[in-house]
């Protein structure tokens, strides 16, 4: 479904990514893990539009993206939701929300419906829907975050370190979430550095170690692989 034939990425002079190819199947979680300054959000980057790669293709169902700007390839469903939530915190709940769907194409339903959809989600954004975003705890303006995603119907959801620095009770509901938006047909990119429970939930995942791909295989296979060991810890 989502395609990356031999990415070379740069920032400045700087190489972030090296001949990385993925292949990310329609209606499967893919785990994309690795540890700091591997290249995982660079990565996600590339897929949005925000970096454009200097050699290699990125293809959605096919189709060359590599002419098609970042705020086009939402209106294709393709939606990141970035690390550190990005929320405008003086804007309420519900208004964070609803930016999210504006503008994108919609896939089966207007934003009443899809209101609905996250707050079955997550009951406690409705419960925080006239309270500014700033002003909601971690977990719930992670949740806020992914709702936001939500909202613009996304066929592919990447997910940048969607657990970060919340508490393990929290952690626990963001995966099961996941889940459960997988089971509800959506395909699902997670970067996370949570590695256990990320491969735990995979389909399919892959290795990054300084910006190459090192490993790759279904999730719960690769935990167990002693090369997954060596590109976290250099054993």
């Amino acid at each position: 479904m989502l395609t990356l034939e031999g990415i070379d990425a740069f920032y400045g002079d700087l190489q972030a990514l090296y001949d990385v190819s993925l292949d990310v199947p329609e209606g499967k979680i893919f785990a994309l893990v690795g540890a700091n300054a591997a290249g995982k959000s660079t990565t996600l980057r590339v897929l949005s539009g925000l970096v454009a790669p200097r050699r290699g293709h990125v293809r959605f169902e096919g189709k060359d993206l590599a002419p098609v700007p970042a705020h086009r390839r939402v209106d294709l469903g393709i939606v990141q939701v970035p690390e550190g939530r990005r929320l405008f915190p003086f804007m309420t709940v519900t208004e964070n929300l609803l930016l999210g769907g504006h503008g994108a194409r919609a896939r089966g339903g207007g934003p009443a419906e899809r209101l609905d959809y996250v707050y079955t989600l997550f009951p406690v954004l409705q419960e925080r829907a006239t309270q500014l975003a700033g002003s909601l705890s971690g977990g719930e303006q992670q949740m806020c975050a992914i709702g936001r995603a939500l909202m613009a119907r996304p066929r592919v959801l990447m997910l940048d370190e969607p657990t970060l620095g919340l508490a393990p009770v929290l952690v626990r509901r963001i995966f099961d979430t996941v889940r459960t938006i997988n089971a509800d047909g959506m395909t699902v990119l997670l970067v996370e550095q949570n590695v256990r429970q990320a491969l735990t939930i995979a389909d399919h995942a892959a290795v990054l170690e300084s910006g190459r791909l090192v490993l790759s295989g279904r999730g719960p296979e690769l935990l167990g692989d002693d090369r997954l060991k060596r590109a976290y810890l250099g054993l």
